[in-house]
């Protein structure tokens, strides 16, 4: 049997048309168009500040947006109930973990599968996180409040999938996290992605994880999408060399240059 992984399609299954946000009086995101194919890990890249939070939270309905529209699967979910929206097979992992800290691991889990009706496929694939992430089977009984940071995003991440999800949304999963951890953390959400199929969109500051962790990328700046292109290629950009992975180079000015190429509609 094949072990490749599961070909990106080019159909998008997430898409977002001149979304603009706001909190209050504040605009957090300003016309953002963006979309994800199904298979692929997309990648928003941007400072603190810069809406990344906000884009996630749009598409999962916690925030409505003020102008533009949400697709998912080629359906309108602009501002429809969270709880339709995660029914729909969209997972959100929110920044800074968020588990139930009095429940226990294995409780954290059945609470992300609690859209399914299917116990077997729910064992098996309680099973499959297990693999993912071996000392959650080992702390399984123990209250996911005691867990350290990383075992949380281990747990928050496995609680998504439990869902069995169309699409991921994963927010600043290195936040707080150690080198080392970061690293193990991407490595599994790669896998994920390769073996299950499963399409994510990752926001995140660490530049580098992410552009190497991901198939195509968006960089955010004060709300606007200014650059689009496959990581591959933003890899490769002076502009990204410089202000996200701290490579400066001899005679390169210190000004954004490509945010006078905005490319938002």
């Amino acid at each position: 049997m094949s072990t490749l992984p599961p070909p990106i399609s080019d159909q998008p299954v997430l898409k977002l048309s001149n979304v603009e946000s706001a909190y209050g009086p504040i605009k957090a995101i300003r016309g953002v168009s963006l979309q994800v194919r199904r298979g692929e890990i997309a990648t928003v890249l941007g400072s603190n500040g810069a809406g990344k939070t906000t884009i996630l939270k749009t598409i999962s309905g916690i925030i409505d947006p003020r102008k533009g529209s949400v697709e998912f699967k080629g359906q309108d979910i602009t501002a429809r109930d969270p709880a339709h929206i995660v029914q729909e097979g969209l997972s959100h992992v929110p920044e800074g973990r968020e588990v139930f800290p009095l429940l226990s691991v294995h409780d954290n889990l059945l609470m992300g599968a609690f859209t399914r009706s299917d116990r077997d496929g729910v064992a098996k694939d309680i099973a499959t996180v297990y693999g993912y992430f071996p000392i959650l089977k080992e702390r399984a009984t123990q209250d996911a409040g005691l867990l350290s940071g990383g075992q949380q995003q281990m747990l928050a991440i496995s609680r998504a999938l439990m869902a069995d999800p169309d699409l991921i949304l994963l927010d600043e999963p290195s936040l707080g996290l150690s080198p080392k951890l970061t690293k193990e953390i991407f490595e599994i959400v790669v896998r994920i992605n390769r073996e299950r199929g499963t399409t994510i969109l990752l926001v995140e500051q660490n530049a580098n994880m992410a552009l190497n962790a991901s198939d195509y990328g968006y960089v955010l700046e004060n709300g606007r999408i200014v650059m689009e292109d496959t990581c591959a290629n933003l890899r490769e950009k002076d502009d990204i060399k410089e202000f996200y992975l701290g490579m400066k180079e001899d005679g390169v000015r210190g000004e954004r240059r490509w945010k006078k190429k905005k490319t938002w509609r």
